[in-house]
């Protein structure tokens, strides 16, 4: 983000953005770089760039948040779907706690201003439009909502002949069908398709003076039935969990740190990266050291799934009835596409 609204040109940058005359990012929600090819995403495949690393964990609420602010998760505080704040887990993307009826403050959540505190365009859902999620990551933006993918277009058409130097936009389709149906069947191979159409009429519907650049939060892992695992008697040492089913934080009660951790690598080491709070912090998986706030919002233990793994909350069991899901460590999930063209008919090249 800060490169892009400051004009700069790193080597990471595809080549079609240097010169724009404005730049809209099209950000595709759970689309890795695994899933660009030429066979199922040939408008995708045909552009200029190639894979970046998205942050850890590697799920919407901590790398959307990324983009928008620039900043890692463990300077923004956004460290996964659900967190721990305010002595209660909150769940970010629905802007609720578990226990009280009140939503979160938004600015409690995450206090960094996005877009570096400049005056920016997002189009998104029209559903989406004033949730405590945008406001997190999001807020002071000029919101314009769509109702379907033909309104996107349409929206990103008309902003890219005004004045506007920058657009931010969303699509949600990938993320939501690979939960749904997972990896291995056609509703994903058509949704890669339809996503791919949409990229396609965004370049067609662009000027050739702007840039529209492709990126995304995450990938995906497919999680069968039997990759679910329950914390068994792990179970018995935590006081609650927060985080994601691939990425889980399990935060003991007072003074039992060190026990969890030693039960957790016994039972999960050979399914997961165990890490304990300061060995996540040493090694900097979050990004740079945090401050309070965040390093309050940690567990004692994260369990990072490997590939076909995931950890229920026993406090929401209804997230086993996702058959793929993010947000740990493995390629598939933490490749992201950073792929870049300039609008026109032909595709932009």
């Amino acid at each position: 983000m800060p490169a892009l609204l400051r004009g700069e040109q790193p080597a990471w940058m595809p080549a079609p953005v240097a010169g724009a005359r404005a730049v809209v990012l099209l950000v595709l929600d759970g689309l890795g770089w695994d899933a660009v090819d030429p066979v199922r995403t040939p408008r995708l495949a045909a552009l200029t760039g190639g894979p970046v690393t998205t942050v850890a964990p590697s799920t919407t609420a901590a790398a959307l948040t990324s983009i928008t602010t620039g900043l890692a998760p463990s300077v923004h505080g956004v460290i996964g779907f659900r967190i721990a704040l305010d002595g209660d887990v909150c769940n970010v993307l629905a802007s609720q706690y578990a226990h009280r009826k009140r939503p979160p403050d938004p600015f409690v959540v995450q206090r960094h201003p996005p877009f570096l505190g400049r005056p920016v365009v997002v189009v998104g859902a029209s559903a989406h439009r004033g949730s405590g999620f945008t406001q997190v990551h999001l807020r002071d933006a000029r919101y314009v909502g769509y109702r379907a993918t033909s309104t996107l277009v349409e929206h990103l058409r008309r902003l890219s002949r005004g004045d506007d130097r920058f657009v931010y936009a969303y699509y949600p389709g990938v993320d939501e069908v690979a939960h749904a149906h997972g990896l291995h069947d056609g509703y994903y191979a058509a949704e890669l398709r339809a996503a791919d159409r949409l990229v396609g009429d965004v370049l067609d519907a662009l000027p050739g003076d702007v840039a529209l650049v492709v990126t995304a939060d995450h990938g995906q892992s497919h999680v069968p039935r039997d990759g679910w695992r329950t914390l068994g008697d792990v179970g018995d040492l935590v006081a609650f969990g927060s985080g994601d089913a691939r990425f889980r934080y399990l935060h003991a009660p007072r003074g039992g740190g060190a026990a969890l951790l030693e039960a957790a690598r016994d039972a999960f080491g050979r399914e997961a990266w165990v890490f304990g709070h300061e060995q996540l912090l040493d090694e900097g998986w979050l990004g740079p050291t945090p401050g309070p706030a965040t390093r309050r919002r940690l567990g004692d233990v994260v369990l990072a799934a490997h590939d076909g793994v995931a950890f229920v909350d026993p406090a929401l069991p209804r997230e086993a009835n996702l058959v793929s899901a993010h947000g740990s460590l493995t390629p598939a999930e933490m490749l992201v596409p950073c792929l870049a063209g300039r609008g026109g008919p032909t595709g932009g090249v």
